[in-house]
């Protein structure tokens, strides 16, 4: 097979990079080992031998096994492959890391990276020529400072899901969509999941149409730690916040759960959601297409983009095989459309999901993808979270000002940023 980037090259890099042993003190699941005689049959270059610890969840490890299978043919190397709960990842691989005691390699999310990254528990990856072969977006979330620090294999991100059977189309404006939504009769007009605590997630491609967004974003497009959310446009958009609930478009009332059953229930022609909704609605029979969100403050709809991807321990003895093992197996069409059977998001190899776009629900995400822009993954979103959501329900229940409580929202982030930073 063709590598982008050779063993002899990768190694240039590791050996710039400090490491500790690596290990695991998970019950592991290996994959099958191969002669010798059967790695050099198929491989273009020297056996590395060596072996690699990989930290994946259920939904992912078949896809991994695969593309490890054939990397331990190829190169003499062995992978095992330790099974863990995706919520246990993050603050496992940050405590074993610098004990020697973590993997190799891990499967995580691009908004880890702040935390990580703080914590001196991933080294960049170097893609190579494979750079180019992602979505720019997928890139761009897993970029810190300059610095590539994770592998990217699939994008997540929400859009407007509409029922097929109660809308022939989604307007280009919020006030529109609200109008045709009413049209159709149903109990409500459109379904967003807001809750008690707020959904700063759900409701961010709305806030971005008034031009809103939490941080500020370079030339790169990566963020900076300077607010953006404040100022007129802030309020402008806390504005319209107070408005839907007063007119009972948004409510405090519709959780997650309750969004979700009742658009499966066909009482709304459209949900604000994602792929993860999904399986819920075929498993009710609902037909369902994939559209754009429609601007409520006149400027683009932009969401989040989530990406998942592979990160590499900072202190690893094996970064040079763990490099060869991303780049070569990981960074594949093959690889990248197992990983999208296995866990349906788009994969972020654009050949891949190219491949995989002949599904309208695909093409339609993908399409929305295009726009949206990486959650931040800089270690100040951390402080954001917290007033967020909350001030956004506030205002929509009628409890709180809008204009005031956005202000003491944006002034209580900047003094929790500050108190991290100091």
């Amino acid at each position: 097979m063709r590598r982008s980037i050779s063993l002899a090259g990768a190694a240039v890099i590791a050996m710039t990079l400090a490491a500790c042993s690596s290990g695991s003190t998970t019950e592991p699941t290996t994959t099958p080992e191969t002669s010798p005689g059967e790695a050099s049959s198929t491989t273009e270059e020297p056996q590395a031998g060596g072996s690699l610890v990989i930290w994946v969840d259920e939904t992912r490890e078949a896809a991994v096994r695969a593309a490890a299978s054939a990397f331990e043919a190829e190169t003499g190397a062995s992978v095992e492959l330790v099974l863990k709960n995706f919520d246990e990842i993050r603050p496992d691989f940050i405590a074993q890391v610098p004990t020697g005691e973590g993997p190799d390699l891990t499967v995580g999310a691009h908004d880890w990276l702040g935390e990580l990254t703080a914590n001196g528990v991933v080294a960049p990856i170097e893609l190579g020529d494979k750079a180019d072969a992602f979505e720019p977006v997928a890139v761009e979330a897993f970029t810190y400072e300059g610095q590539v620090y994770g592998l990217p294999y699939a994008i997540e991100n929400i859009a407007i899901i509409r029922n097929t059977a109660l809308a022939d189309s989604t307007p280009a404006t919020w006030d529109e969509l609200v109008a045709k939504g009413e049209e159709a009769g149903t109990e409500y007009p459109i379904l967003v999941q807001v809750g008690e605590t707020g959904d700063g997630y759900t409701l961010y491609p709305l806030q971005t149409s008034f031009g809103a967004p939490v941080f500020e974003q370079a030339e790169d497009g990566s963020y900076t730690s300077e607010l953006a959310l404040g100022g007129e446009n802030g309020v402008a958009f806390a504005t319209w916040l107070a408005e839907q609930g007063e007119a009972g478009v948004l409510s405090t009332s519709i959780t997650y759960d309750i969004a979700v059953a009742e658009f499966a229930e066909g009482k709304s022609p459209y949900i604000l959601g994602g792929p993860w909704m999904l399986p819920t609605f075929q498993d009710a029979g609902i037909e369902v297409a994939i559209d754009p969100i429609p601007s409520a403050g006149g400027r683009p709809a932009q969401p989040f983009t989530g990406v998942q991807g592979f990160y590499l321990n900072a202190q690893s003895e094996n970064q040079l095989l763990a490099t060869d093992f991303l780049v070569n197996y990981m960074a594949t069409v093959d690889a990248q459309v197992a990983l999208y059977e296995a866990g349906g998001r788009t994969p972020a190899l654009v050949e891949a999901a190219e491949q995989v776009s002949s599904d309208p629900i695909v093409a339609g995400f993908r399409e929305v993808g295009s726009d949206a822009v990486p959650m931040p993954s800089i270690p100040e979103m951390g402080s954001v979270w917290a007033f967020w959501g909350v001030t956004e329900a506030g205002i929509i229940s009628g409890q709180l000002e809008p204009e005031a409580a956005w202000n003491k929202m944006v002034e209580d982030i900047q003094g929790a940023i500050d108190a991290a930073g100091s």
